[in-house]
């Protein structure tokens, strides 16, 4: 019983984390909309395992309340070559031994 509790709650929080990734991605989106310039490094900072709202050993019912979610949009417009090539210049990396 414990191993199944166990694996609930790692599939609850692979959930939630799945979900606060699609409320940020959503708001990012929103964001470049409205003419905000969005900088990859800040995005670097955000984590999506956000866990304030989140009852973790609490019990949930989703089933009654009807809502069917809307089709997942992986395109998110923004520019991370940036981010790519600091990376790659990083300690140990992009240099000749």
């Amino acid at each position: 019983m414990q191993e199944k509790a166990m694996k609930f709650n790692a599939l609850l929080t692979n959930a939630v984390i799945f979900h606060n990734a699609l409320d940020i991605a959503e708001i990012v989106r929103q964001l470049l909309q409205e003419g905000w310039e969005i900088d990859p490094e800040d995005l670097a900072h955000i984590s999506p395992y956000l866990t304030e709202h989140i009852k973790r050993f609490g019990e949930y019912s989703t089933h009654e309340l009807g809502i069917q979610p809307d089709a997942y949009d992986p395109k998110l417009d923004v520019d991370f070559t940036q981010l790519r090539d600091q990376d790659l210049r990083a300690e140990g990396f992009g240099t000749a031994a």
